[in-house]
């Protein structure tokens, strides 16, 4: 059966946008590796957030997608990326769905199209109404046989597809669930926002070494919705 994929038609003024906004990630220090802005400039944000938000998808600010989540703030989106060093062939985890963007991004750089060894990004979403929205996000901007999406706690993990060279936790926890740490390959790094259920918390680099030392890094206040199951608030 054949099936009519959309075309996305590109708003000239969103992509004028979305460069300026490129610009300014780069001359404050947040945009700083070629891959992360190639990425950045290809996935439409645009796509991903709420029809009446489409003319704010290249503010740098979080936007609401409903049902009390947020689409992060473009910098925050590229801090991560840039922090993670994410490279071809990379097998990502990320917690946290939300709308699907931040696995695009990701996926634009582990698994770019034609590539010769291609990884793969695994989303955990809980709120189960945003499986939907995620999903169509994902297919209608071309991503959805390079993004694994999933409804379930993200704070276990998933260790039937583990071990992951990058974890990227997208909503704050209390602390770094142990799965999470199990499911991290030597050699590999996660980015989790660690705090309170109000919006301040700490971004925490934790690293595994070839060995399976684990350490782990402040990185800075941060403002995350908050992780919820088993091993959230």
């Amino acid at each position: 059966m054949f099936i009519r994929v959309p075309v996305m038609m590109r708003d000239s003024s969103l992509e004028k946008q979305k460069e300026g906004l490129a610009q300014s990630l780069q001359r404050r220090g947040y945009l700083n590796t070629e891959v992360v802005k190639q990425a950045f400039i290809a996935v439409p944000r645009e796509e991903f957030v709420l029809p009446e938000s489409r003319k704010h998808a290249y503010r740098d600010s979080p936007l609401s997608i409903g049902l009390g989540q947020t689409i992060s703030a473009p910098h925050m989106c590229v801090i991560m990326c840039e922090g993670l060093n994410l490279v071809e062939g990379h097998r990502v985890l990320e917690i946290g769905a939300g709308s699907g963007y931040h696995a695009a991004l990701c996926a634009e750089i582990v698994a770019p199209q034609d590539s010769s060894n291609p990884g793969h990004v695994y989303t955990i979403e809980i709120v189960k109404g945003l499986i939907d929205f995620a999903r169509g996000n994902l297919e209608r901007a071309g991503y959805a046989d390079r993004v694994t999406l999933i409804q379930g706690d993200g704070g276990k993990g998933l260790p039937d597809k583990a071990p992951f060279d990058r974890i990227l936790v997208a909503a704050a926890a209390p602390s770094v669930p142990p799965p999470l740490i199990d499911q991290l390959s030597p050699g590999g790094i996660m980015l989790i926002p660690i705090g309170s259920r109000g919006f301040y918390q700490e971004l925490m680099m934790v690293e595994k070494d070839k060995d399976s030392k684990v350490t782990k890094k402040r990185w800075g206040g941060v403002a995350f919705v908050p992780l919820t199951g088993e091993f959230g608030h």
